[in-house]
This record gives C-alpha cells, sequence and structure tokens, in this order.
C-alpha cells in the first residue's frame, strides 16, 4: 500500500512540476508581451511629442507671418490716408 502511495504522490509531484513549468512560460510570454508593449507605447509617445513640436513650430511661423500681414496692411492704409504733395 506504501508503494501505490508513494507512486500517486511521484505522479501527482510531476503533474506539478510540468504545470508549473507551463505556467513559468506563460509568464514570461506575457513579459514579453508586456515589454514590447511598453516599448511600443513609448514610441507612440515620442511621435506625439514630435507632432505637437512641429505643431508648435508651425504656430509660431504662422504668428509671425500674420504680424507681418498686420504691420503691411497698416502700412498700405496708412499710405492710402497720408495726403500727396
Amino acid at each position: 500500500m506504501s508503494e501505490a502511495t508513494q507512486e500517486f504522490i511521484q505522479e501527482l509531484l510531476r503533474r506539478f512540476h510540468h504545470r508549473v513549468d507551463k505556467a513559468d512560460s506563460g509568464i514570461r510570454d506575457l513579459r514579453n508581451e508586456t515589454g514590447a508593449l511598453r516599448l511600443l507605447i513609448q514610441a507612440c509617445q515620442s511621435d506625439i511629442n514630435n507632432i505637437y513640436t512641429m505643431m508648435h513650430q508651425h504656430d509660431d511661423r504662422l504668428d509671425r507671418i500674420e504680424n507681418r500681414l498686420e504691420f503691411r496692411e497698416l502700412a498700405e492704409a496708412q499710405a492710402r490716408f497720408e495726403p500727396h504733395p
């Protein structure tokens, strides 16, 4: 009877080790996928930051263009109303 019990325990331990090995493999896969997702998110954040930087540069350029146009329109308006000798 003790042999049957010992064999039964050994079989249970083998099955347990097999399940633990599968769980370890699954956890390793999840870690790899999580790392890949983390890298993808960082790349997306970097792209978004680059887009915001470009938008700010375009905003600044547009502001300068608008200022020049306002100065030009003001100068043209003043030239129209100035008396000619």
